[in-house]
């Protein structure tokens, strides 16, 4: 099986949604495809709003944790490092397009849209039974020394 990005470079990190080391979080496996970021999830029904439908809440965190990722490997790509530094995210909006159902397992893909040194924006989607159930567009930002995030992986 294929390494996410936070298994390989966060391999402790206990972010709820992306964190490999929180065994009471989403654990997103967030996986490089050309130059987009993949990821399929199976929701639990714990993870729902009512019967069968994901929570929305649930969504934008997977769409904040995935958009994250690929706004830090985009920054590791461009500065030729082998380690992403430590993103946070200046904002984000969640769309919910249409109820995700929880059934079988949905699938986030991301993309850069822009970056400069330090900020990317981010373009993500969310699918579930072969639609597109939500949208994200968010800023990233690369902390710099001083930011409490800062040496977070």
């Amino acid at each position: 099986m294929t390494q996410s990005l936070q298994e390989q470079h966060a391999p402790t990190m206990r972010c709820f949604g992306c964190g490999p080391a929180n065994d009471k979080g989403l654990q997103l496996r967030s996986i490089v495809n050309g130059d987009q970021v993949h990821c399929e999830w199976q929701p639990q029904e714990h993870h729902e709003a009512f019967p069968g439908m994901l929570n929305g809440g649930i969504i934008g965190a997977l769409l904040d944790c995935h958009c994250n990722w690929t706004a830090a490997w985009q920054f590791m790509k461009q500065r030729g490092d082998d380690h992403p530094p430590a993103t946070v995210t200046a904002e984000y909006t969640i769309r919910l397009e249409r109820p995700t159902p929880t059934k079988d397992p949905v699938f986030l893909k991301a993309w850069v849209e822009e970056s400069s040194e330090d900020r990317a924006t981010v373009h993500g989607t969310l699918e579930a039974g072969g639609k597109i159930t939500a949208t994200c567009q968010g800023l990233f930002v690369a902390v710099k020394e001083g930011h409490p995030a800062f040496h977070r992986w």
